[in-house]
């Protein structure tokens, strides 16, 4: 069978909050044509570096790296050891139940769960797609603790989308750099995409919990100097985050364009629709 270029596009294989896939038409326009490297410090589901592989528009040096480790432990078996994570996810599929969620979400209760790399990427992505709503969120201890969706058969495995992901991630270098780590190795022209967890639009709307600590105000204004001094190296930078006073007067003096985002997670239904995001940019 010949294989179409919808089979070899790369796509999230995580589902994630605050997730580009739905914004990707809208953004297209406010990316720099040209590039010399590619950053996104905050993949998260890692829709606009997927985007760009499938348009042939990254260069040959990429960098991806998020706080979350068990995240970034994903990508690099996706990227490394896909066959065998197809194969575990198989099994998740295969054992998939009420029992079984609470046993593997348990696991990172144990002092030593005795998880190897490719173990713990088959647990992040089975408990994404089988919890509620597909949320990642850990208690102060980094515990997940999102109980199980209602799923008549969740998509636990799709070998063609990871097997196009890991083709994607082959010469892609995978980290959990600080904020400040991004500083030091910055030349001209490198472009930096950021999609931080955002600013809370409301006190009831705040969802920063996707690793142990949150990222709250002190960490908006360390990424905003951030994104200053990076503007001072002559990096592209983009970033994305809240329609809020406190990300307008962080970003006074860069272009800041409005875009309409859906939000797709939400404890209550109602409130899942359109609301205006901001695009800050530096050129």
């Amino acid at each position: 069978m010949t294989s179409t270029a919808a089979d070899r596009a790369a796509r999230p294989f995580l589902k994630w909050a605050g997730g580009k896939g739905r914004l990707l038409a809208q953004l297209e326009p406010f990316f720099p044509r040209r590039f010399r490297r590619y950053v996104e410090p905050f993949v998260g589901g890692g829709a606009v570096f997927f985007h760009l592989w499938n348009a042939g528009r990254l260069p040959a040096a990429v960098i991806l790296s998020d706080h979350n480790e068990e995240l970034i432990n994903a990508y690099r078996v996706v990227r490394d050891q896909v066959e065998a994570l197809v194969d575990r996810l198989a099994e998740h599929r295969r054992r998939h139940s009420r029992a079984h969620y609470y046993a593997i979400r348990a696991l990172d209760r144990r002092p030593d769960p005795g998880l190897d790399a490719v173990a713990r990427a088959a647990r992040t992505i089975y408990l994404n797609r089988t919890c509620y709503n597909g949320l990642y969120r850990v208690n102060r201890r980094g515990q997940f603790n999102v109980p199980m969706g209602r799923y008549a058969n969740p998509a636990i495995l799709n070998a063609p989308v990871l097997r196009a992901a890991s083709r994607a991630l082959q010469a892609v270098a995978l980290d959990t750099l600080t904020l400040e780590d991004l500083v030091a190795p910055a030349q001209p022209g490198d472009f930096y995409y950021f999609d931080p967890p955002y600013d809370p639009v409301s006190p009831t709307a705040n969802f920063t919990s996707y690793t142990a600590g949150d990222f709250g105000e002190a960490d908006q204004r360390r990424l905003a100097a951030v994104y200053r001094a990076l503007t001072g190296r002559g990096c592209l930078c983009m970033l994305s985050n809240s329609h809020t006073p406190l990300i307008r007067e962080l970003y006074a003096g860069f272009r800041l364009e409005v875009v309409r985002a859906t939000r797709a997670i939400n404890s209550n239904a109602r409130r899942r629709g359109a609301i205006d995001e901001l695009v800050v940019l530096n050129y």
